[in-house]
């Protein structure tokens, strides 16, 4: 029986829409995140910025009640989140990239994940808090960030852990808990190389 093209085409064009519309079809993005993530490891080695969402901490914003200096009234990292930190750093020490300068914002879930990844090396920076809980002083905020990045000279990489909101503030990519967002300043611009994930 002989086969028919238009058949064999329609059958294809419906496989893969049906393939894309249930998630079935992973290779050509996974491939393409592999190839972003080796781009991103590659400039840190060459002295980029990478800004890292804390580990997991379970929950939402800030407790009531939140007082800056008492990590008793503040959302943290649970064991989960403690283990993620540690293997954040195993990967920054796998992939041959020692950060110049770690920079964290004062949360107690941010430093700590900064003190378990890179022990000895981690900065507080108030300018990288969390604005969740108070908008306001948003654009003032990123804007003394981005002065900040946009200064680094290298030669090896900038680490700055910081929050959800400061990362999508500077960037427009919302990071997943652990997640690494890769920058490297072109001229008065920072563009985004690729994202980590751990």
């Amino acid at each position: 029986m002989p086969i028919d093209p238009q058949a064999v085409r329609r059958t294809a064009f419906l496989a893969t829409v049906l393939l894309a519309i249930f998630g079935l079809w992973p290779a050509p993005a996974a491939a393409e995140s592999d190839e972003e993530e080796k781009s991103a490891w590659a400039a840190l080695r060459a002295g980029a910025i990478v800004l890292l969402r804390h580990a997991d901490a379970p929950g939402m914003g800030d407790p009531a009640g939140f007082m800056l200096g008492d990590c008793r009234t503040q959302r943290n990292l649970d064991a989960g989140g403690r283990e993620q930190a540690r293997r954040i750093g195993a990967r920054f020490r796998a992939q041959k990239v020692r950060p110049g300068k770690v920079l964290a914002s004062q949360w107690c879930r941010t430093m700590d994940t900064a003190k378990a990844a890179f022990p000895g090396l981690v900065e507080p920076a108030p300018v990288f808090n969390s604005f969740f809980q108070d908008r306001a002083g948003a654009p003032e905020q990123t804007a003394m960030a981005r002065a900040l990045l946009l200064g680094w000279e290298g030669p090896s990489a900038l680490v700055v852990v910081t929050h959800q909101v400061n990362i999508t503030a500077l960037t427009g990519i919302f990071p997943a808990s652990g997640e690494g967002v890769v920058l490297r300043r072109a001229g008065n611009e920072l563009r985004v190389v690729g994202r980590i994930r751990h």
